[in-house]
């Protein structure tokens, strides 16, 4: 037990060791800050939804709500084995989840392939269980799919980018999970939008410089 307790953080628990979690979920889902739409479902039918995690949640959502046909953002927990966990039990290591925004979008007004090229090109994918200085397995890269499409999507972006990155000088391999997403868990209310609440706060994200060659779908005019 000793043992457990004193290992470091970027060491993914198993999901005997994790925390065990709650049976209700730790908040409701309110309506966004920005967008004024609802972040919890029911969403519109002609959406669908993506999960990325990239870091600082409260970065990562920023850089998506900023999207054009995006109808609402959330950020929440991921990837991980502990059901309805809270803030501080994701921060100990000990639930497996990673710090992932929530993206319900319009594929008519933007396509995936959108949203993939502001995820490789919004934070650095090659630092494992870390982003700049913030380390964790909270902090790991990775995109949640929905469905065969959106993980080819994925893996083709991945492989594009990882081209791109050798291209330009780049060393590091990619270390991004593309995973089923699983269960999404609302983080606490005061995640929701925090860097629009509170202007000029903590962001963590840097990228790599390098853009990603995935294609943009053509909009309506």
């Amino acid at each position: 037990m000793l043992e457990f307790l004193t290992r470091h953080k970027t060491t993914m628990p198993a999901a005997e060791e994790s925390l065990p979690g709650r049976d209700g979920p730790i908040v409701t889902p309110g309506r966004h800050f920005v967008l004024d739409t609802p972040i919890g479902p029911p969403f519109p039918e002609d959406s669908e939804r993506a999960i990325f995690g990239m870091g600082c949640f409260w970065g990562a959502e920023r850089a998506f709500w900023q999207l054009p046909g995006v109808h609402t953002t959330a950020v929440g927990y991921g990837g991980g084995h502990t059901p309805n966990p809270t803030y501080e039990e994701v921060c100990s290591g000990r639930t497996g989840h990673n710090e992932v925004v929530l993206c319900v979008f319009r594929p008519a007004d933007i396509s995936y392939e959108d949203l993939l090229r502001t995820f490789w090109e919004g934070h650095n994918p090659t630092q494992g269980m870390r982003q700049g200085n913030d380390v964790g397995t909270q902090y790991r890269s990775g995109v949640y799919v929905f469905g065969d499409a959106q993980h080819e999507a994925a893996e083709s972006s991945r492989e594009k980018y990882a081209a791109a990155l050798a291209a330009a000088g780049h060393k590091d391999e990619i270390t991004t999970e593309i995973v089923p997403s699983g269960e999404f868990f609302y983080a606490e209310e005061y995640h929701q939008q925090y860097l629009a609440k509170t202007p000029g706060g903590y962001c963590g994200l840097g990228g790599t410089g390098v853009s990603c060659p995935v294609g943009l779908s053509a909009r309506p005019v």
